[in-house]
């Protein structure tokens, strides 16, 4: 019979070990709360949290550790603050099965309100040269389910979506170093909108065939036009619901 040595005992406990530390970051409700509260898709800062949990910042910070030791949440820099998401779409399933089980009848997750900004800002704006706003999570929401761009992890553009450009004559031969795609984090929507070159031209080519124009007040608002509504219909097969 064969008796394992040290070392083939110690491989053997590892997955156990990591699974019992993933299980653990879990076990806590303070902790089950922020990854609720995350669940919605959105990112929050640590301080939002804190109010939203109903605990100390300095004890949501101790809790953030843990998860993010965990590898269960991510944080993201935008501008000066720091935000907090579920890492990826598959730690966000398992999340979501788990909470499905522990409670029964569960029909969505921890429902949190978002940042409030006044329109247009919050429908549709420019963030740099892209589209932001319920807009541009539009665009992003719609190439995903299209099968035209991955945005789980790092955003990067499908075979189909190369394709897409150029049928949409959003150019991306000379793309230099920009990157082709890129996520940018939204601060109303709190969630990851389409930036990089395509972001970048598609707004560009939106704002040259007026799809979108600038209200007369000016700003980074946009106004969708009527063409712009048959175009982002044709296109991505969205309707003005999508962003109004």
């Amino acid at each position: 019979m064969h008796h394992p040595t040290p070392s083939e005992s110690a491989d053997a406990a590892a997955p156990a070990a990591r699974l019992a530390s993933f299980a653990a970051a879990l076990a806590d409700e303070t902790r089950a709360a922020i990854c609720m509260t995350l669940l919605e898709g959105r990112a929050w800062t640590a301080g939002e949290l804190a109010r939203i949990t109903g605990v100390a910042p300095s004890t949501v910070s101790g809790h953030l550790t843990r998860l993010l030791d965990a590898r269960i949440c991510v944080t993201e820099r935008q501008g000066r603050h720091s935000y907090v998401r579920v890492a990826d779409a598959a730690t966000a399933r398992l999340l979501d099965e788990l909470a499905a089980h522990a409670i029964p009848g569960r029909d969505a997750a921890h429902a949190v309100p978002v940042v409030a900004a006044p329109e247009p800002i919050a429908r549709a704006r420019t963030c740099y040269d892209h589209f932001a706003g319920r807009l541009g999570m539009a665009v992003t929401d719609a190439m995903e389910r299209e099968g035209l761009l991955h945005t789980d992890g790092v955003f990067a553009l499908t075979e189909a979506g190369l394709d897409w450009c150029g049928l949409a004559g959003v150019g991306v031969v000379e793309a230099g170093r920009r990157p082709l795609v890129s996520s940018c984090l939204d601060w109303t929507e709190r969630r990851r909108h389409l930036g990089g070159l395509v972001g970048a031209r598609l707004c560009a080519r939106a704002l040259d065939e007026a799809w979108v124009v600038r209200p007369e007040s000016g700003g980074r608002g946009l106004l969708v036009t009527p063409a712009g509504e048959e175009a982002f219909g044709g296109l991505l097969g969205l309707s003005p619901t999508a962003w109004s």
